[in-house]
């Protein structure tokens, strides 16, 4: 248990109040201590009190709340559909902050109450403050003039008073009499000194409004100041903006998705630099500030290349199918099957295919190709840099189709294979084999007729959190272009499944790419900004920079996973001042951004079918030819696609018994041969060290798709 909190550090009558409290946050964790602090009517909660500098995790405006206690320390808040439950430690201390809100909330109200009638603009505000005040100044000076000339009166009454009773003392009168003159000067001294310091202080008053009047002025000119350069920026963007519309008329053959270019200086030479555009980053870091810039002549011919980049073009030789059965609507608890399942491995939850989508994990692998159309593009790009934003672009891709798709895959069985032939449609045949069981990895292979070839080896560890379920692909990624001989390298980001317990599921993507392209050493740093709630970053957010072999930077992209993705071509480089933690940060000057990669709508109904593209309506039609080892034989899968869960579930039992009873096998008999014997073979793919990175993963071997020609797949393992 933890320690009892200290008494809150106010009092209740104070106008900031703040101390602990406990605060409920879900079934799993219960209530837990947070710091609270109340202060103008709004009642605040951080983490820890050092959370007060830059976090704060809710705020409850106690005008409009409703303020119970529960039982003896409890307290329940509610306003505008937010609800608080909070505990203190003692009812003493649960007194205490009720009387604190109840004070405050009386307050707030009454504040809201005397700004009702006010419906006065902020500067009108300044302005009327500012001669109010002038005002006030005009009379006290008038006033401290008057205090003045009475002072001076004072002084000449009480010198003519004291040489009267300096008279008097001079007569030789009786001893008690002259007592009695001698305290009446002392008390007209008395007078004289008071009157004196008085004035003083009124002197005083008035150099303190003054000053006070000389601030106002400032805060007067600044607000000035803000009205003239803002009306200074509506002109300059109303002159941009027509310039845009006299552009576009003059060029009505642009795409819909290009960007009109900037109208020339020479038009109007008052609008020389308005196009001029910087956007500032650390050195080292990829976090930019999209922008858009002038286009001279002398750069334009290095980025027509990007011109009409949005769509995909495939020519469709065969039509797809483009609907399957939709999703049942089966409930189930799922707290009673992941319970006991915190911080284990997923693949080894056996899990029901009422979390499951009707693919399996080779053929979510395959769904990278969705935009394969920017690799034939790259793939006839002239210049290393221009070729690998397309590559960059390809890599955010992949995730595009994830942003909805929050069902699991199946596990592919070991052996398990699946192929997609689209050398007709897209000029490329794909194949992907189950290599590994524990831990699950999966080899690709993609051979492309328009200049590429694509190969990776992705093992999937996850973990179950509680709250979130994190997704790590471990493996690399490897593309190579046939003409250049270029030769890229880099890695997956991490997926997220937030709110598996309670609440709507929602998947993110985090982390940093780094693509290499080994041939020319040249770089491109992604990434991919976690979804904050506090943030005011775009959510789903990516950015990166393009640099060449000398770590000079010539692209910056910015965009988002799941919608686009943009390029700007950098044409001048500054050094700026340094930032908060000491960096010195370069500004970059940057043509107008070009489209990489738009993503293409969804299908009709999409909602009601797994949020599946396209191309995933696809991937599970049956096909006549492949494999008997093909994802498409799956029966479960097969089952659960046409809506017959409950036969699913029943058949996912069967085969994943069936997989352990051969893997069992499988070990009794390497441990009656050699125990540094493999225990299994892939069919398709075999071991070898990557002469680039030194790695070593599985690549394809050949003779699948000759098999494929000759029917014969007697080599294949019986795994359905």
């Amino acid at each position: 248990l933890s320690p009892p909190p200290p008494p809150p550090t106010s009092p209740p009558g104070s106008d900031i109040y703040k101390g602990w409290l406990f605060k409920w946050t879900n079934y799993l964790k219960g209530y837990q201590r947070r710091w609270f602090v109340l202060s103008n009517g709004l009642l605040s909660y951080y983490r820890t009190q050092a959370e007060m500098a830059h976090t704060c995790r809710g705020t409850i405006n106690l005008a409009a709340a409703h303020i119970d206690t529960e039982d003896a320390c409890n307290i329940m808040l509610s306003s505008g559909g937010r609800t608080y439950h909070l505990k203190a430690s003692t009812e003493v201390e649960r007194q205490r902050w009720v009387t604190a809100l109840e004070l405050a909330k009386a307050k707030a109200i009454r504040m809201v109450n005397d700004q009702s009638g006010k419906n006065i603009s902020s500067s009108t505000a300044v302005l009327t403050a500012y001669f109010e005040l002038q005002g006030a100044l005009k009379t006290l000076a008038s006033k401290l003039d008057d205090l003045c000339t009475c002072n001076d009166l004072i002084a000449k009454h009480g010198a003519a008073l004291q040489r009267s009773l300096s008279e008097l003392e001079a007569l030789r009168v009786l001893v008690e009499g002259g007592e009695k003159i001698k305290a009446v000067n002392e008390r007209a001294t008395l007078f004289r000194i008071t009157s004196n310091a008085m004035i003083n202080a009124c002197r005083d008053f008035l150099q303190l409004a003054e000053s006070h009047s000389r601030r106002w002025q400032r805060v007067l000119q600044h607000e000035r100041d803000q009205r003239t350069h803002l009306e200074e920026t509506i002109e300059q963007l109303a002159k941009q903006h027509n310039n845009l519309e006299r552009a576009w008329r003059k060029a009505p053959s642009l795409a819909p998705d290009t960007h009109p270019p900037v109208q020339s200086s020479k038009e109007d030479p008052s609008d020389e630099d308005e196009g001029t555009e910087y956007f500032d980053a650390m050195e080292d870091s990829p976090a930019f500030i999209t922008v858009t810039a002038t286009e001279p002549s002398q750069h334009r011919s290095s980025t027509l290349s990007y011109n009409n980049m949005t769509g995909k073009e495939v020519q469709s030789c065969r039509k797809r199918r483009s609907q399957i059965p939709s999703k049942p609507n089966y409930s189930l608890n799922l707290w009673s099957i992941m319970k006991n399942c915190i911080g284990k491995e997923l693949s080894k939850i056996p899990m029901p295919v009422n979390f499951n989508e009707p693919l399996s994990m080779l053929q979510r692998l395959t769904e990278d190709l969705e935009y394969s159309d920017l690799l034939d593009k790259a793939a006839g790009c002239e210049s290393s840099l221009e070729q690998i934003c397309l590559v960059a672009a390809f890599s955010v891709s992949s995730y595009s189709t994830t942003v909805h798709r929050t069902a699991k895959p199946f596990n592919p069985l070991l052996g398990e294979t699946f192929e997609l032939d689209r050398l007709d449609e897209c000029g490329y045949r794909s194949l992907c084999e189950q290599v590994s069981h524990h831990p699950p990895a999966a080899a690709h292979h993609v051979m492309s007729q328009r200049g590429w070839t694509l190969w990776q080896e992705i093992t999937i560890a996850s973990k179950f959190r509680g709250k979130y379920l994190s997704i790590m692909p471990l493996g690399t990624i490897h593309l190579q272009f046939h003409r250049s001989g270029n030769h890229y390298v880099w890695r997956k980001v991490t997926s997220t499944v937030h709110n598996i317990i309670v609440g709507k599921l929602w998947i993110d993507q985090s982390g940093d790419i780094d693509i290499i392209n080994h041939t020319t050493k040249e770089t491109c740093q992604l990434k991919f900004y976690p979804y904050s709630y506090f943030s005011r970053e775009v959510p789903r957010k990516v950015t990166g920079v393009v640099a060449d072999g000398e770590g000079q930077a010539h692209y910056i992209l910015s965009g988002t996973w799941d919608e686009r993705m943009e390029s700007a071509k950098i044409v001048q480089r500054n050094r700026g001042n340094s930032g908060t933690e000491g960096k010195q940060k370069t500004i970059y000057q940057t043509l107008a951004p070009r489209l990489l990669w738009k993503k293409c709508p969804l299908p009709e109904n999409a909602e009601n079918m797994y949020y599946f593209s396209s191309l995933a309506l696809s991937l599970n039609e049956e096909e006549v030819g492949v494999s008997l080892t093909d994802s498409r034989r799956r029966p479960d899968q097969r089952m659960m696609e046409e809506g017959r869960w409950d036969e699913a579930n029943a058949e996912k039992q069967r085969l994943e018994e069936k997989q352990r009873t051969e893997e069992r096998e499988r070990e009794d008999n390497r441990a009656e041969r050699l125990p540094t014997m493999q225990s299994y073979h892939p069919l398709w793919f075999h071991q070898r060290t990557d002469p680039v990175t030194g790695e070593t993963s599985f690549v394809y071997k050949g003779a699948y798709w000759e098999a494929k020609e000759r029917q014969d797949w007697s080599m294949c393992p019986d795994i359905f």
